[in-house]
């Protein structure tokens, strides 16, 4: 992906989603006017219906990675080729199966959350 940083939420609430692909963390305002930077085939931004599916404010964890080719966390959370940005450390939903198709179809890897 790029090196061009991911917006950092602007608000720390309830409003906090997370991407369930790269778990890039952003408010669904900002999934909604800019998607998310890993995940652009997504389209978030141009269809707002997808921030719903494409997101979850279900999560565990928080972390802020400004070099993640540096990381030893990135790499150990395996987002070390995601651009910089504001991460969960886990989701604990599944990216919808349609969803799952179109990585499929992208070639994109998409690993689901391990059960506990």
């Amino acid at each position: 992906m790029g090196s061009q940083p991911a917006q950092i939420p602007t608000s720390f609430g309830h409003e906090l989603r997370a991407c369930l692909r790269c778990r890039l963390v952003k408010t669904y305002d900002q999934f909604r006017e800019s998607g998310c930077e890993n995940c652009p085939f997504f389209k978030m931004d141009e269809d707002h219906e997808r921030v719903v599916d494409c997101t979850t404010p279900n999560f565990t964890g928080l972390i802020s990675v400004m070099d993640p080719t540096r990381s030893w966390a990135a790499r150990w959370l395996r987002i070390a080729r995601y651009v910089p940005g504001c991460y969960t450390l886990a989701v604990s939903e599944a990216l919808p199966e349609d969803l799952q198709n179109l990585c499929e179809d992208e070639h994109i890897p998409y690993a689901p959350p391990k059960r506990i």
